[in-house]
């Protein structure tokens, strides 16, 4: 048996007649930059997560970017993080010269731990961003009564967790500005780049609606630094089509994910989302002793796996710079040295997940 680990083919095949229907209709009009297809994404988007301003853009990224351009974070200014997540979000801080300023994680859910994060404020401290990882969203709460006490902004990065809910809250609704990511492998994936951001504040908003377009007031009058952030319209009409069945694929996901944890149960331990979340289920990922061992012989099963993510970012070596050393997260560092990552989409069979974990138990 060969297993696909994302399964972007079938996810196309599903819906194949509409969209295609929905990119010959963007090539037909040939408005390919900012056509109607962007503003009809931005109104499904903020629907969906009930926030009054959803704003696409170019990746999730520059989304991350957006977000900090618009609340001006300058040079010497400290943002608080997690090191366990995707570059992006540590490395968007350093692009703008600001200094990334980590916590270690929570040990059961792998996102950034709240109860370290006021031992890590300072007088340059401007922003906090949690990440909402593997497709579940942090302690929210605690943190945003931190930022409220100190006068920060919180900018949740939810790349792997658009749909999620807190306390019934959705993901990228919960704080300042949350971002996220239609990277084609995400749970709601465009076929190229993608991205958006949102908030509550129309300030805030009208600022990332000129920043994306280089800063324009209007055509060729601009108001701020900005940057060529915009989503092309040929990616908008597909997650157009992909966002009517968005709920469904959630539940699939939930699904498949239940079907891990009952075969997996007693043999590993199992993912863990708090009683008050719910996940989407970007990846499946539980941890292993002899990672590149379960790896390899998975592989020879025809069983794709992954590891998100092998180092953490304070050890990474463009961050050595901030002085960070072995042992300073040590949570942080022991997940990326066992956490692996099983196929995880929303098409996956019953019999293609017994025969993973079958496969997976003799190497335990």
């Amino acid at each position: 048996m060969k297993i696909d680990f994302a399964n972007l083919k079938l996810a196309y095949q599903e819906q194949k007649e509409e969209i295609d229907i929905a990119i010959k209709n963007v090539i037909d009009n040939s408005s390919f930059i900012m056509g109607e297809a962007v503003f009809n994404l931005e109104e499904k988007l903020a629907n969906f997560t009930e926030a009054e301003h959803a704003i696409t853009c170019s990746n999730g990224t520059d989304a991350l970017l957006l977000a900090m351009m618009a609340l001006e974070i300058q040079p010497g200014d400290e943002i608080i993080t997690t090191p366990f997540t995707f570059i992006a979000t540590a490395e968007t801080i350093a692009f703008l010269k600001a200094i990334p300023v980590f916590v270690d994680i929570d040990e059961q859910t792998y996102n950034i731990d709240a109860s370290k994060i006021e031992a890590k404020i300072t007088n340059k401290t401007k922003a906090i961003i949690p990440v909402s990882l593997y497709g579940q969203m942090p302690d929210m709460d605690p943190i945003n009564a931190i930022a409220q006490k100190y006068n920060l902004a919180v900018i949740e990065d939810g790349a792997q967790s658009f749909g999620a809910t807190y306390k019934g809250k959705k993901s990228c609704n919960v704080s300042t500005i949350g971002t996220t990511s239609f990277f084609p492998a995400k749970p709601l994936g465009c076929f190229g780049d993608g991205g958006a951001v949102f908030t509550n504040d129309a300030a805030l908003a009208n600022k990332m609606i000129s920043m994306r377009i280089h800063g324009q007031s209007q055509r060729y009058y601009h108001q701020y630094i900005g940057m060529g952030g915009r989503l092309d319209t040929l990616q908008a009409a597909i997650l157009n089509v992909k966002m009517e069945h968005y709920k469904n694929n959630i539940k699939r996901r939930q699904q498949a994910a239940d079907r891990y944890s009952t075969l997996l149960e007693g043999k590993v331990s199992t993912p863990f989302v708090a009683e008050n979340c719910t996940s989407v289920w970007a990846q499946y990922s539980i941890r292993v002793l002899d990672r590149d061992l379960v790896q390899s012989k998975l592989k020879e099963k025809g069983i794709p796996t992954a590891v998100h993510y092998p180092k953490p970012l304070h050890l990474q070596q463009c961050f050595l710079y901030l002085g960070y050393k072995i042992g300073d997260f040590p949570i942080s560092e022991q997940v990326s040295a066992e956490i692996i990552s099983l196929p995880m989409n929303p098409y996956l069979l019953d019999v293609e997940q017994k025969y993973i974990v079958e496969e997976l138990i003799k190497l335990l």
